[in-house]
């Protein structure tokens, strides 16, 4: 009976993919992320990003993903001769769903593509100087989910596909000081089917 479950399913996954031009595949990629912040100095780090991702569509598409990142920042001030340093990094759960279209061929072409993304926090690591957690002691209270979108362009050729992509905050991560998170990302996947 599995057997005839497992065929009945690839058959549909085939029909489906040949006609709506169904994609489904694996993607990986590195993440440039700050923390824009009234007040502070900041600057960027480097994290990553590793998930799940389908297309539907012929020359237009849906792109839903599902994937882990690592993001976050450092922050810097100088207050009257006082230095004040953090770095926060975050692993997350993000989920985009994008629109994009297509230009050129099937097994090469250019896309662009923007949408809104959910991103859920599962782990936050901050490390404060203790004069910066005197001056600023809420300065760490993140809040657990936020809103932004996302738009870039990628290429495809063939099963492999790229994309270099913007993420801006449409929330704040920290309403306190006015933060929200700006992120670039570079990422390369594998087309399944």
């Amino acid at each position: 009976m599995k057997k005839y479950i497992l065929g009945f399913a690839v058959i549909i996954l085939t029909t489906v993919s040949a006609h709506a031009q169904f994609s489904l595949g694996a993607k990986a990629g590195v993440n440039f992320s700050k923390i824009n912040t009234d007040n502070l100095d900041e600057s960027i780090i480097a994290g990553y990003q590793a998930g799940l991702f389908a297309r539907v569509g012929k020359s237009l598409f849906i792109q839903p993903e599902l994937y882990l990142s690592s993001t976050g920042g450092k922050f810097d001030s100088n207050d009257n001769g006082t230095a004040y340093n953090g770095k926060v990094r975050f692993t997350n759960l993000n989920v985009p769903l994008l629109i994009g279209k297509y230009f050129g061929g099937q097994n090469l072409n250019i896309h662009i593509m923007a949408g809104p993304v959910y991103t859920y926090v599962l782990d936050k690591n901050a490390s404060f100087s203790d004069n910066f957690n005197q001056a600023y002691h809420d300065f760490g209270d993140y809040n657990n989910s936020t809103l932004g979108f996302q738009a870039g362009a990628g290429l495809d050729l063939g099963h492999i596909t790229a994309d270099l992509r913007y993420e801006g905050g449409l929330t704040k991560i920290n309403d306190n000081y006015g933060q929200r998170q700006n992120i670039w990302s570079l990422s390369v996947g594998f087309k399944f089917f």
